[in-house]
């Protein structure tokens, strides 16, 4: 299989998990006070939001690759 032709795949790939997904969710933890031997840490839930409009483009750019690296 061509280059172009791999790339388009795997942003097909990735478009198509970015419509099933809304979102990617992680807990980060950060040290709220460090004052010598006492360190206090925080947890803290994050969400990064996927745009319906990037999985999309990344869809139509992936078939746009695989036809041009058809070629």
């Amino acid at each position: 299989m061509k280059p172009l032709a791999m790339i388009g795949l795997v942003l097909i790939a990735l478009g198509i998990v970015g419509l099933a997904v809304d979102n990617i969710s992680f807990t980060e933890r950060k040290t709220v006070v460090d004052a010598g031997p006492l360190k206090i840490t925080a947890d803290q839930q994050r969400n990064i939001p996927i745009p319906t409009v990037a999985s999309v483009a990344a869809i139509v750019v992936g078939v746009g690759l695989m036809f041009v690296g058809r070629k």
